[in-house]
């Protein structure tokens, strides 16, 4: 595999260029929280770092985060998955069935199998027959929402506690704590002093009545980080992606491995949707509610790679948990916002992107004057923030993007020689 190695390195100094050390990502993170303390004590919003806000993040990011994990698998093998969105509803169809027979777990692994049926259908359709990833991706997301409704209707409209749009009640997957530290952070955190008390609401939220589920999906997570970067399946993998006529030179099934990379993102798909449910209590129709799109969105912020994924899926969970908080968070959301778009500003400026630079900054002053001149939220408003704020990141800080060389193409055996 060496010369499929070396299509990669061709962008390797690059990469290695605009890659952040480990201290320069701690310094980052030490930042946003000193800038969460000082806009959680002007603004009186005590949820911002609360340790109910970070575990309801927690629960919304996990599904977002399962779907970017599963187009992240998908793309670097050359195939885009637009399908995420349906192959979800299937996973949340899967765990409803199961779920409330025969409990959580049960519902997870259902789940996940329906999604890879989704992931199957999806690779038969553009690796063996070449139809256009986009196409074969819509058609999913169509037809999935109607099978499970139509399934829903056989199998739950008579069921105790269930209907014709949803499942009965399923048990929630087991929780775990850290012992011995949630009432020592929880006493830290109701002092309410700066930073250390917004760091101990933040960790208590990490380490308090966390759901297995959770910890299944960040050991998924860091684990498909080391399979696709330090294994020689995932560099077969990815040089799927990158040239698959090279890597075909070199030996490689890309067939197979293209199969394996669309199964495995079904069944991620799969999993966020059973997730979902799960956490939930039943599955109901509609209940992924753009899900996939969003981790589609979440791994192009992510720039294709493992922990990007995770820091756009958590940030579509932060502020869904402070929409659900109300209107005072939102509201104290406004000079967050404000205040992240002025230091993207700099840095775009820094970059060489004025244009961007200053339409960050024009944005930026914007939220800050409706912070200043409000008093709250309209209500109807509320809920569209995380959508809004996910968005504008996405839009405005989102830049040097690589996406896999040959990602959409379809590729046939033997006409590239």
């Amino acid at each position: 595999m060496s010369g499929g190695l070396a299509v990669g390195q061709q962008t390797a100094p690059a990469a290695r260029r605009s890659r952040l050390s480990p201290m320069t990502y701690a310094l980052i993170a030490l930042g946003a929280l000193l800038v969460l303390s000082a806009v959680r004590v002007i603004t009186g919003a005590g949820d911002l770092t609360s340790t109910g806000s970070v575990q309801a993040a927690l629960t919304a990011a996990v599904p977002i985060a399962m779907a970017a994990l599963a187009g992240l698998w998908a793309e670097r093998a050359g195939v885009i998955n637009i399908g995420l969105e349906g192959m979800m509803v299937l996973g949340t169809f899967g765990a409803g069935y199961a779920g409330y027979q025969w409990g959580p777990w049960a519902g997870v692994v259902f789940g996940l199998l329906l999604g890879v049926l989704g992931g199957l259908l999806h690779a038969v359709a553009t690796v063996t027959f070449g139809v256009d990833h986009i196409i074969s991706g819509v058609a999913i997301n169509l037809l999935a929402p109607g099978a499970a409704l139509f399934l829903s209707k056989q199998f739950f409209a008579d069921a105790a506690g269930g209907g014709q749009k949803q499942s009965p009640r399923i048990q929630d997957a087991e929780k775990v704590s850290v012992p011995g530290l949630p009432d020592l952070l929880g006493s830290i955190e109701d002092k309410r002093w700066f930073f250390v008390s917004d760091l101990a609401g933040i960790l208590r939220g990490l380490t308090t009545q966390v759901s297995l589920l959770t910890v299944l999906a960040a050991v998924l997570i860091a684990g498909s980080a080391f399979v696709l970067w330090k294994t020689p399946l995932g560099l077969r993998l990815r040089s799927c992606g990158e040239a698959p006529v090279a890597a075909e030179s070199l030996g490689v099934n890309v067939y197979k491995y293209k199969y394996l990379a669309v199964t495995a993102s079904g069944a991620f798909a799969g999993l966020g949707g059973a997730i979902l449910a799960v956490t939930s209590g039943q599955f109901r129709d509609g209940q992924t509610g753009g899900r996939g799109f969003i981790g589609l969105a979440a791994m192009i912020f992510g720039n294709w790679r493992p922990g990007g994924l995770a820091t756009g899926a958590g940030l579509f969970g932060y502020t869904d948990a402070l929409a659900l908080r109300g209107s005072l968070a939102v509201h104290a959301l406004l000079l967050l916002l404000a205040i992240a778009l002025v230091v993207v500003a700099v840095w775009q400026y820094r970059e060489g992107a004025p244009v961007l630079s200053a339409v960050s900054a024009a944005i930026g002053v914007l939220f800050a004057w409706w912070y200043f001149t409000s008093d709250g939220i309209p209500p109807e408003l509320v809920g569209a923030a995380p959508y809004v704020v996910t968005i504008l990141v996405l839009a405005l800080a989102s830049q040097r993007l690589r996406a896999p060389r040959a990602v959409g193409e379809v590729y046939r055996r033997g006409e590239g020689k």
